[in-house]
């Protein structure tokens, strides 16, 4: 049985993460969380975490945590955290299924809470 988590991340996001925790002494992760602004409505965060809050939802892969913000977790239920690097932009990226639109730039976006029964059955079944 695995633990629950709010969100996953692929190899090139968790291999970011330790390369920024790396770079930058008492680092201990990232906390992505969402914040209101930009055209669409919503921007993604994602802020150097020194001490984690127990309050956050933690998410390790292969030794790089992420921790996402309690106020966040409805809106990130179910997302993929991943890193690009292409021609335009290098940063972290996210597969939401809980966006329902974005603006042009694809830094502002729409989002709706994940359904709270879907949150519990799943934190129940993990």
């Amino acid at each position: 049985m695995s633990r629950f988590q709010v969100m996953t991340m692929t190899d090139a996001a968790a291999d970011r993460v330790r390369e920024i925790v790396a770079a930058r002494p008492g680092a201990q992760g990232v906390r992505v969380g969402i914040k209101k602004g930009g055209c669409a409505g919503m921007e993604y965060t994602v802020d150097l975490v020194t001490e984690p809050d127990l309050k956050d939802d933690h998410v390790e892969r292969e030794g790089a945590h992420v921790y996402v913000a309690p106020e966040a977790a409805l809106f990130l239920l179910g997302t993929e955290l991943d890193f690009e690097v292409t021609k335009l932009r290098t940063g972290f990226t996210f597969k939401n299924p809980n966006q329902t639109s974005a603006c042009g730039c694809g830094e502002s976006i729409e989002l709706q809470p994940a359904d709270l029964k879907a949150l519990a059955e799943a934190r129940g079944a993990a």
